[in-house]
C-alpha cells in the first residue's frame, strides 16, 4: 500500500518559516524514518513524500530522501509557480530525476483565494501541463474548490490532484453539503483525482478531531460516487493529525473504510491509481 501524502521536515535543510506559528508538536524536525515508522502499522509499504515549504532548498531535500530510500516512491515538490521564469529553468532538470513525481505550491497559506488564476501561475501551470506533471491543489474554502474547477477546464492536459478531497467539513451538515456539491462538479472533469487524506471532524475550538467510523464511510462513499476509485488514492497527511492525537485513529478509520471496499476498489484506492498518476515504480 502506498502512503500518496507523507510530509517530513528538517529545519535545517530548509526554512518552513509556518511552523514557528504552529502548534508544539509540529515545530521539531518530523524525519523520514520516523514518518514512515508512523504509517506502516497502517499497512503502508511506501511512501509519496509532499511538499511543506515553499523554497528550492526542500525540493532539493524531499529529491535526495527519494533517491536515497526505495521505500519513497517520489515527491511532489515546490516550484515557485508565480515565477514562470525559474519554473521554465528548473522543470526539464526536475523531469528528469526518476523520483520527481509533482508540484505543489502552498495554495490555503495565501490571503488571496485566487492566487493561482494569477498570470504568472497560468503560465507555469502550462509549463507543467506540456511536461505531464501533476500539480497537487490543496482547496480548504469554498472559493479554491470553484478554482479548481476553473483550472481544469483551462488546462485539461494538466492532471489536477485534490489533496485531502478539497477539506470535507466533517460535523457541519450544511458546509459539509457544498462540499458534496462542489466536489462533484470537480469530478465531472477527467483530469481531477483526488486523495482520501487529512480527514478531519470540526470542533468548536477550531481543532479537528478523529473522525468516526461512519463518518469515515460517509466520505469515501461521496467520494467513490463521483469519481470512482481509479481516480482515488489514500494518504495519511502525517504529522499534521499528531496535534490533536487523532492521525493514528482517523487513519484506522480510513484504511478500515477502504479495506471494506471490492478487492479492485480497494487495490485502486491502495495502490494502483497513485501508481498511474505519478508514474510510479514500485
Amino acid at each position: 500500500m502506498i502512503d500518496t501524502h507523507l510530509h517530513v521536515w528538517d529545519r535545517a535543510r530548509s526554512s518552513y518559516r509556518w511552523l514557528d506559528g504552529a502548534p508544539e508538536r509540529l515545530r521539531g524536525d518530523h524525519l523520514l524514518e520516523q514518518g514512515l515508522a508512523a504509517v506502516a502499522g497502517h499497512g503502508f509499504e511506501a511512501a509519496v513524500l509532499v511538499q511543506a515549504d515553499e523554497t528550492l532548498d526542500e525540493t532539493a531535500y524531499l529529491l535526495e530522501l527519494a533517491a536515497a530510500d526505495a521505500r519513497v516512491a517520489g515527491a511532489v515538490c515546490y516550484l515557485p509557480l508565480e515565477a514562470p521564469a525559474i519554473v521554465a529553468e528548473r522543470l526539464p532538470a526536475l523531469t528528469a530525476i526518476a523520483g520527481f513525481v509533482g508540484v505543489r505550491n502552498l495554495t490555503h497559506d495565501r490571503s488571496d483565494p485566487d492566487w493561482i488564476l494569477g498570470p504568472d501561475q497560468r503560465r507555469s501551470l502550462g509549463m507543467l501541463e506540456a511536461a505531464g506533471v501533476p500539480l497537487d491543489y490543496i482547496a480548504v474554502l469554498p472559493r479554491h474548490r470553484e478554482n479548481l474547477v476553473t483550472l481544469a477546464r483551462d488546462h485539461a492536459g494538466l492532471t489536477l490532484v485534490l489533496d485531502h478531497l478539497g477539506s470535507p467539513p466533517i460535523g457541519l451538515p450544511g458546509e459539509y453539503r457544498r462540499w458534496v456539491d462542489q466536489v462533484a462538479d470537480a469530478a465531472t472533469l477527467s483530469n481531477v483525482v483526488a486523495k482520501v487524506s487529512g480527514l478531519y471532524r470540526a470542533d468548536p475550538a477550531g481543532i479537528g478531531t478523529a473522525v468516526t467510523a461512519d463518518q469515515a464511510q460517509m466520505v469515501l462513499a461521496a467520494a467513490l460516487e463521483v469519481f470512482g476509485p481509479d481516480r482515488l488514492m489514500l494518504g495519511s497527511d502525517w504529522p499534521m493529525g499528531t496535534v490533536s492525537g487523532t492521525g493514528a485513529a482517523t487513519l484506522d478509520a480510513v484504511v478500515a473504510a477502504v479495506d471494506a471496499l471490492e478487492p479492485d476498489q480497494a487495490h485502486a484506492l491502495r495502490r494502483a491509481t497513485a501508481a498511474r498518476v505519478y508514474g510510479l515504480v514500485v
